[in-house]
């Protein structure tokens, strides 16, 4: 793919070679690499309810987040080489295995072949709704080659203070691309659409993961939220966040969120009166962090 030549796919815009086996921020080639294919019960209810979402965990990525929960597939490489071809049947299988969705998770770096794949899969029966699970840092280029490819965004949001973005992530404009990018896929998909059984088909879900001893950053994106996006659009608070990876030597983020600190998040929700989005709740022993999602806010 000519695009490759010169990868500006993502805000780095590294301009590396990755046909001839070059790799900039991200570490990825010319070749797809997934770690995972999975039906995956835990994504927010309009998202994976029953059936489950068909997840494939697309391996590396363009951010360099210290306590990621993916590490070893994000950050280590953890995967295998797939084909277009390959990838499309994967998508065609996890259909037949009645999922929900088709759910690209972290798939910016292979967008170029994420984009052929779909056509493929189209081409031999693919009719499920296609999410684009991101971290956020994204180009609005890059989300534009999407339109009329991807059917849901679920992109993250994870900071307001680029001084946080730049400790725990290793980027200095985290808000400011990530916010022009929500808004190019709030743009694009427009009004939230679901089936008969409440699956969504169409829409767009920003998620927030809530970190422990940094509540105001928390409360700064969700401020902008009210401020910034339309009511049709849905917003996840997630409490799940536990400390691995680097984060274990990190003396602010060493620990679970404290139920002093979920409820100052929850209560500052509520006043903000937004109305469609999910709210996960702490697990009720200390090592169950099973997703557990509120219907509504």
């Amino acid at each position: 793919m000519k695009e490759l030549e010169n990868c500006r796919i993502c805000p780095h815009k590294c301009g590396v070679n990755r046909l001839e086996g070059k790799i900039g921020r991200c570490k990825c080639d010319d070749k797809i690499k997934i770690a995972l294919a999975s039906v995956h019960n835990y994504e927010e209810p309009c998202l994976s309810a029953e059936n489950g979402s068909g997840t494939i965990f697309f391996t590396n990525c363009n951010l360099n987040c210290m306590y990621c929960q993916n590490y070893e597939i994000s950050q280590q490489g953890k995967g295998k080489v797939v084909t277009i071809e390959e990838l499309a049947k994967i998508m065609l299988n996890q259909q037949a295995r009645k999922v929900n969705n088709i759910n690209l998770v972290t798939p910016t770096m292979y967008v170029y072949q994420i984009i052929e794949t779909i056509k493929i899969a189209k081409n031999n029966g693919l009719k499920i709704p296609i999410v684009y699970n991101t971290n956020g840092y994204e180009n609005v280029e890059t989300i534009r080659l999407l339109n009329g490819y991807i059917d849901i965004y679920l992109p993250d949001l994870k900071y307001y203070s680029n001084t946080l973005a730049k400790k725990y992530s290793g980027i200095d404009n985290y808000f400011e691309v990530a916010t022009k990018a929500i808004l190019e896929m709030e743009k694009q998909i427009g009004k939230a659409e679901f089936n008969e059984n409440g699956i969504m088909q169409k829409g767009v879900i920003i998620r927030h993961l809530v970190l422990p001893n940094h509540i105001q950053n928390s409360k700064h994106i969700l401020k902008w939220l009210k401020e910034n996006v339309s009511e049709d659009t849905y917003v996840s608070v997630m409490a799940q966040y536990f400390p691995t990876y680097k984060a274990k030597e990190d003396s602010l983020l060493n620990r679970k969120l404290t139920q002093k600190e979920y409820k100052e998040i929850e209560n500052y929700l509520y006043t903000l009166d937004l109305k469609n989005g999910y709210i996960q709740e702490l697990g009720k022993h200390e090592e169950e962090y099973v997703p557990k999602w509120n219907l509504s806010f």
